[in-house]
């Protein structure tokens, strides 16, 4: 049960019929929204296109969570196509909602190796070098003090620990994130700095592999201050072993966690053992985050069935999120806010 049960649980009904799982759920006010059970931020990745045109979307949205995370919109390949040349738009409209509606933002992503624009590939080292710095620079002072934590550097470990031979690794080496870390804290100082990760929930090689770097970065003095933890978790396998303790041993080096991805995948279709285990996973999840005192967010990766990009990446298995395509409440989320 979660550490939230002095909250009423929502009376939802979960139906089975012909294969087919539906949730009927009580009215929005029958329990307090997920951003009112905690003093952490709750968040969502958020496409711009689905707050733009989807009215039931964006009502979601903003009564339950304080944070959200641009799904597309700032990654690399979108802000800048070419060089030089940037596309504001959908970042900024999901800015601008967010400062409208009391909302904090989480940037993602300035230095990862996927969705990056093709005419890096191009450069030299010295030139690459100079387009990080100049696209860190550029993008975190146009929203300079309207970001509240930024995805530094994503996903920089392959599963054994190693360093991901990357562009960035190969042209620039290893330094390349120490000094991402120093040009966005130039660029926004008031912004908080973080390295991200997936399968980075348990403590193993991978894991083992982000510890040792932030301490190192840490003690060279470069500001890395939070760690994220995707958490894109598949109810296949089991849940990660000692999350909490992982996470917090992060935060005893002085810096802030975050669960900045969540979603828990289930093989389809969904039947109501398949979503009661889903809900184990995002409760235990949820409870671990809540007993660390420095883990301050809980972002999951969109919040309904609707949009989510679990299908499309692996087939067969979805139903990932806290709603449904009809963005009802599912047992995951009635597991949370009892």
């Amino acid at each position: 049960m979660s550490v939230h049960s002095r909250f009423r649980r929502w009376g939802t009904v979960l139906a089975v019929s012909a294969g087919l799982v539906a949730w009927q759920a009580a009215p929005a006010s029958a329990a307090p929204p997920l951003k009112d059970i905690t003093g952490k931020y709750v968040g969502s990745a958020v496409p711009a296109s689905a707050l733009a045109n989807e009215a039931d979307f964006r009502t979601t949205l903003t009564r339950e969570f304080d944070s959200v995370t641009p799904e597309n919109e700032m990654k690399w390949a979108s802000l800048e196509p070419n060089r030089g040349q940037y596309n504001w738009s959908a970042a900024d409209a999901i800015v601008n909602y967010a400062q409208q509606n009391g909302k904090t933002v989480r940037g993602h992503t300035l230095v990862w190796h996927n969705q990056y624009p093709g005419w890096l590939n191009n450069l030299s080292a010295a030139d690459l070098r100079t387009a990080v710095q100049n696209h860190i620079t550029t993008v975190m002072t146009r929203y300079k003090g309207k970001i509240r934590a930024w995805d530094v550097v994503n996903e920089v470990f392959n599963e054994d620990g190693s360093r991901r031979d990357s562009i960035f690794q190969q042209k620039l080496g290893a330094n390349y994130i120490a000094d991402a870390f120093r040009w966005a804290k130039q660029a926004d100082p008031g912004a908080k700095l973080y390295i991200n990760d997936y399968n980075v929930e348990w403590q193993g090689a991978k894991s083992n592999a982000m510890y040792n770097l932030v301490n190192s970065l840490r003690q060279q003095g470069v500001p890395v201050e939070g760690a994220g933890f995707q958490t894109h978790l598949s109810t296949q396998y089991g849940f990660p072993g000692g999350f909490q303790a992982n996470l917090q041993r992060f935060a005893d080096l002085g810096v802030d966690v975050a669960i900045t991805e969540a979603d828990v995948r289930v093989q389809l279709p969904a039947d109501s053992a398949k979503l009661a285990k889903q809900a184990d996973y995002f409760d235990q999840a949820w409870d671990g985050c809540q007993a660390v005192t420095r883990c301050v967010e809980f972002t999951t990766w969109g919040f309904t069935d609707r949009h989510s990009w679990v299908p499309g990446t692996f087939p067969g298995e979805g139903a990932a999120c806290l709603f449904d395509s009809n963005l009802n409440p599912k047992p995951a989320y009635t597991r949370i806010n009892p």
